[in-house]
């Protein structure tokens, strides 16, 4: 009989901790602050994260709802560090016509899967470029604005076609298909 009662205590506890962790992957996103990115292998969904970067955030939806990312490539591919795109020309140089933003530094972590403003030397340089960490790559952390964190399809960020050479320029690079506040999205 005791052995019973240690076991169902046990099951008990099991099955609180499964159902724990499944209402935490489940947890409702936001879906004013989700940002869709069509790919070629599938959907990543980006967290936006309007409490740590607002007007990074006002920016990344004020684009993706005028469709300035769609068909914008990935120019710059580092395997093991990250994927940068948000660039019209397709060359690292160019942005949108919109000001550039005054940098919103934050204790977030470029871990893997965080979204980052691309700048050039000046810190308050961000405009519509942008990467995706692949490789935890914590020597940024305060010195580039993380605006969002992909919660889900990773593994088709993983598989965005990689550069050559120190700089990680792509030849022939993948493109995002559309970008989208997924409260936009019927």
């Amino acid at each position: 009989m005791k052995k019973l009662s240690i076991f169902l205590t046990c099951l008990t506890l099991i099955f609180s901790f499964m159902t724990d962790a499944s209402a935490q992957n489940n947890k409702k996103l936001d879906l004013e602050n989700t940002l869709y990115i069509e790919l070629k292998s599938g959907r990543v969904v980006i967290e936006l994260l309007p409490q740590v970067a607002p007007k990074h955030v006002e920016r990344i939806k004020t684009l993706a709802r005028q469709k300035f990312y769609d068909g914008i490539v990935f120019h710059r591919v580092i395997d093991g560090f990250m994927a940068q795109t948000g660039d019209p020309t397709g060359t690292g140089m160019g942005g949108s016509k919109l000001p550039d933003l005054k940098a919103e530094f934050s204790d977030e972590p470029h871990i893997r899967g965080a979204v980052s403003m691309a700048r050039a030397m000046n810190p308050n340089s961000g405009n519509s470029q942008f990467f995706i960490v692949t490789k935890d790559s914590r020597f940024l952390d305060k010195q580039y604005t993380v605006w969002g964190r992909v919660v889900s399809g990773m593994e088709f960020v993983d598989q965005i076609k990689k550069g050559s050479g120190a700089n990680g320029m792509v030849k022939d690079p993948d493109k995002m298909l559309s970008v989208r506040v997924a409260a936009d999205v019927k």
